[in-house]
């Protein structure tokens, strides 16, 4: 009996625990109220909460690692938890926004991303034994901001759509921020950055307009993608 008592976790590590769920779960909160502004064709205020959600899923895994989720309640699944909530605010919402805000040519065309991250959240290794992310990644939601913060014409950001959704069945490696063993700090720093430089682009574009923080702020993603290729590169067949 004393031995299964010293390891039951101690309240402070159950709440903590519980705390590090809550805030995944609030992630798909802040996705259900982006879906309630954009029904009101309120795009920024729709953005912001996108970019809350964003926010949420930058800092959870990183605290669930911390606070050991895992091990302290073992019986609840938190990666399905972050799955779900992922799925829901880098395809759902990113799909309508790009519909609401008239970034397509035609409403149709938001299926496929839906239909593209439906088959990238399933595979066995969507994230590989050596922590990246297998196939375009789903940041839809940042492709749905980009489109609506350059103006984008439609036909453009359509073919940008359908190429990336192409790009979830080509086997190439992007990099997983949070687990990456080389680069890691500057590649979560940059990314912190790049968060509150859109920040403030959705929330003062008019007075951050002079310093073309929008222009300066595609340097990250510029970042991510060689580094993707240069530490990523083509997956090799397990077999």
């Amino acid at each position: 009996m004393t031995t299964v008592a010293a390891r039951r976790p101690s309240p402070a590590r159950v709440a903590a625990a519980w705390s590090v769920h809550l805030l995944t779960a609030l992630g798909g909160v802040a996705g259900t109220a982006a879906l309630v502004a954009l029904h009101a064709r309120e795009l920024r205020g729709a953005a912001l909460l996108m970019l809350a959600a964003l926010a949420i899923d930058c800092v959870d895994g990183s605290l669930a690692r911390a606070a050991r989720v895992s091990e302290v309640l073992p019986w609840f699944d938190g990666r399905r938890l972050d799955d779900i909530v992922d799925f829901l605010n880098y395809v759902v919402v990113p799909a309508v926004f790009l519909v609401v805000a008239g970034s397509l040519t035609h409403a149709p065309f938001a299926a496929l991303p839906v239909l593209a991250s439906s088959y990238g959240f399933c595979q066995e290794q969507a994230k590989t034994d050596d922590d990246f992310f297998l196939g375009f990644p789903s940041y839809w939601n940042v492709v749905a901001l980009y489109a609506w913060l350059f103006g984008t014409p439609p036909a453009l950001a359509t073919l940008l759509v359908v190429a990336l959704a192409i790009l979830v069945f080509v086997p190439l490696k992007y990099l997983y921020p949070s687990k990456m063993k080389v680069f890691w700090w500057t590649t979560n720093a940059g990314g912190a950055l790049w968060l509150v430089v859109i920040t403030l682009v959705v929330l003062v574009p008019e007075r951050v307009a002079p310093f073309h923080l929008l222009g300066l702020s595609l340097l990250y993603p510029a970042y991510y993608i060689a580094g993707s290729l240069w530490l990523g590169g083509l997956a090799r067949s397990r077999a």
